[in-house]
């Protein structure tokens, strides 16, 4: 960075009003020209912006002051807010928040997408929106992150108070933030957290050290469910020794609702735990998720989730966001239906009982089987799941073998779907006028209005709606309804 660069980044910007929301948790205004990003600021506040990064089109900044609250600000209610880094609009009223996502996914697909949108449906918030999460996952330390007031105090930490359980602060890879109340997951999961982390430093097992890449606990994962049943997979990094084993027995004393209790051995370098092998302890091998079926009168859908499996985060949100998926979908009886990016195909059991037939496509061949038990387990047996790459199975010969789709839902990842996705649903000679209705769901609204401009020319925006399924940020999901335009 240039000096003058350098100056420019460490000025503070007086009175500067703050416009509106922005992406990854900051708000945005404008000063000469240029955008300003902020931290932790609410749209109406008037502050003192403390400059620390500097580019040619934009800066990013921090409040030195807060001269004018804004009304739409809140007090947050987690003691960690303004660190953790993971709920970083807390301190937003929560109608402000949706209204501000909603304006965000609208914005994005009339401005990147360029296309015509009808009017929006209310956005969809979340009830409840604290302890929502079915799945938490957590990094064992031997270097937990210093307070501002303990640095001040320039006191001694000995090697167990500075081990920490928690989430990894951003920026800050070898650095985890000691948690100690946590509003995203239900009770018990803080205090099993607290149990283990004070009973493993009791046994004298160690915490991993992620720059010497060394030490026993690495991470602890919680999976539970509506119903209260939980399930805890410990990453360790080395084979179980008598210590750990007794720890697994005390928590599984302590906690009855632990239905299912596993552990991997981790020795590599990274915490990807998609290619360790899930060894049981005691219980079940997996929880069992319970969604309202679509129609009334029909049984509720049963989703068994193991260690790895792919489920939607927020349980109470995923029935209603697939409950308009269903809306939009308008499955007759007689149609088949298409799901690509199925997961572990929930979307397409939920939709199956609507349907003559349901294809499902994944390129996660564990998600599959997983898949294809769902459908054994709620008996249903109209559904198909193949795996492989998107792009190279979902084609010309794929659509002969398996029959035109009336519907398609689509539900990629964030990068959106592949080119050759898009090319082949708008191949008019493979589909002809039997593809009516596609169903895309979205995580990054951006990605899906980049999709649904290259899809503009043969099919129209009919219906679209937000829904929240993470509370205190800034993600979104965004439903679209397209429907063939001849």
């Amino acid at each position: 960075m240039s000096r003058r660069r350098k100056e420019q980044a460490n000025r503070v910007l007086e009175g500067i009003r703050i416009e509106k929301a922005a992406a990854e948790g900051n708000s945005l205004a404008h000063v000469d020209g240029k955008v300003l990003f902020v931290s932790y600021a609410a749209p109406g506040d008037v502050a003192d912006v403390e400059v620390y990064r500097q580019k040619a089109g934009y800066m990013q900044g921090r409040i030195a002051r807060l001269r004018t609250p804004s009304p739409l600000r809140q007090e947050p209610f987690c003691p960690h807010f303004g660190l953790c880094g993971g709920c970083k609009w807390q301190h937003l009223r929560y109608p402000e928040q949706l209204k501000q996502k909603q304006e965000q996914v609208r914005d994005q697909l009339e401005r990147i997408g360029k296309v015509a949108l009808p009017e929006s449906r209310p956005i969809v918030g979340a009830e409840p929106n604290r302890f929502y999460r079915n799945k938490l996952e957590f990094t064992f330390s031997v270097k937990r992150w210093l307070s501002a007031e303990e640095v001040a105090r320039n006191e001694e930490v000995d090697a167990a108070g500075r081990a920490g359980l928690g989430f990894h602060l951003a920026g800050k890879f070898d650095k985890v933030l000691d948690l100690q109340t946590c509003y995203l997951q239900a009770e018990p999961s803080n205090a099993i957290r607290l149990f283990v982390k004070e009973l493993a430093q009791k046994s004298g097992l160690s915490f991993y050290d992620i720059r010497e890449r060394r030490g026993f606990m690495r991470n602890l994962m919680v999976r539970n469910t509506p119903s209260g049943q939980f399930m805890l997979v410990f990453v360790i990094g080395a084979e179980p020794v008598p210590a750990f084993e007794q720890l697994m027995r005390q928590v599984a004393e302590a906690f009855p609702c632990v239905t299912s209790l596993m552990y991997a051995v981790n020795t590599k370098t990274n915490d990807s735990m998609a290619d360790l092998e899930m060894r049981l302890f005691c219980g079940e091998p997996f929880i069992t998720m319970t969604m309202p079926a679509y129609r009334s009168g029909e049984a509720d859908l049963k989703f068994r989730v193991g260690p790895k499996s792919f489920y939607q985060t927020n349980s109470e949100q995923a029935a209603r966001l697939y409950r308009i998926v269903a809306d939009f979908a308008r499955i007759g009886p007689e149609e088949t239906v298409y799901d690509l990016y199925t997961g572990t195909g929930t979307i397409a059991n939920y939709v199956a009982r609507s349907a003559r037939k349901v294809v499902g496509i994944e390129y996660v061949e564990d998600a599959v089987r997983d898949a294809r038990a769902n459908s054994e387990l709620n008996g249903i047996a109209n559904t198909e799941f193949f795996s492989g790459d998107m792009a190279e199975v979902f084609n010309t010969d794929f659509v002969r073998a398996h029959g035109v789709p009336r519907v398609i839902i689509t539900d990629p990842p964030r990068e959106g779907m592949h080119e050759k996705v898009v090319e082949c649903l708008m191949n008019d000679a493979l589909f002809g006028q039997g593809l009516r209705r596609i169903v895309y769901v979205s995580c990054n609204a951006a990605t899906q209005a980049r999709d649904l401009q290259r899809m503009d020319a043969k099919y129209r925006v009919a219906e679209h709606c937000a829904v929240d399924m993470f509370p205190h940020t800034d993600h979104v999901e965004s439903v679209v309804l397209l429907e063939r335009r001849d």
